[in-house]
């Protein structure tokens, strides 16, 4: 698997007297950690002013791990007595943090003369609002036991086709970002020959941004496709799902 380097180093300027940590137009898994890094040496430099203003202005993409580093450093600044102050916020951006209710958490400015650090600041939400519906889980809880009863009754004809058309592993693992970038791993039926990630960068990606896609994906095995044209693949989720790191949203996990 290639592993491509963030394109930006988080500068910090100083404007108007406030330090201005300028974002980058993606803010994915690889910009996270380095967000993280450059937001603790901030922070533990010593000399610290009584907050960091973040330009989102040019900030076109925020996914959860962007979502997860940026309360993570939120938390951190809070601790040294730094108000994290968002500022320029692009629509994109703002549409995720309206989703996750974090534009009631973390203050948001459009002029830096506004920029002024808000007392008794919220903690940010720990999960996701629908883990805290005793309905909503119980649901989750009913279908993931339903969807795993099914999984085990056909778990043995899938997993024999699965070894007979491609030899390796009955299962796929990959570790995926939940709420507020929390990380866990997701397990499905494998629907790829085994050296999958090594031949990524041979085929063509047919989306744009983070996401990848090629609808003749030659890495996808002939039961593979099988498997994902009726979404057999995702069963084994469910076990995900039972244990809270995923939840049902219409037919699919």
């Amino acid at each position: 698997m290639t592993i491509q380097s963030p394109e930006t180093s988080f500068p910090i300027v100083i404007v108007d007297n406030y330090p201005v940590m300028k974002m980058p137009k993606r803010l994915t898994v690889l910009e996270a950690v380095l967000f993280k890094q450059v937001c603790h040496q901030y922070l533990a430099s010593g000399s610290l002013s009584e907050q960091l203003i973040l330009d989102f202005k040019g900030t076109e993409f925020m996914d959860s791990s962007g979502i997860g580093a940026l309360v993570h450093n939120f938390k951190a600044a809070k601790s040294k007595n730094v108000a994290l102050i968002l500022y320029h916020t692009s629509p994109p951006v703002m549409a995720v943090l309206s989703l996750t209710g974090l534009d009631e958490v973390i203050p948001i400015t459009s002029t830096l003369e506004t920029a002024q650090p808000s007392p008794g600041l919220p903690q940010p939400p720990e999960t996701h609002p629908s883990v805290c519906s005793w309905i909503k889980r119980t649901i989750d809880i009913v279908g993931s036991l339903v969807g795993l009863l099914i999984t085990a009754f056909l778990f043995i004809p899938i997993a024999i086709t699965i070894k007979i058309d491609s030899p390796g592993p009955i299962f796929f693992h990959q570790t995926r970002c939940g709420w507020l970038g929390k990380r866990f791993r997701m397990t499905k039926f494998r629907s790829m020959c085994v050296n999958a990630e090594e031949l990524k960068e041979k085929v063509a990606n047919q989306a744009q941004g983070a996401i990848f896609k090629n609808t003749n994906d030659p890495r996808i095995t002939t039961v593979g496709r099988f498997l994902r044209r009726t979404s057999l693949d995702e069963l084994p989720q469910f076990w995900n799902v039972l244990k809270g790191e995923m939840s049902l949203v219409g037919t699919r996990p």
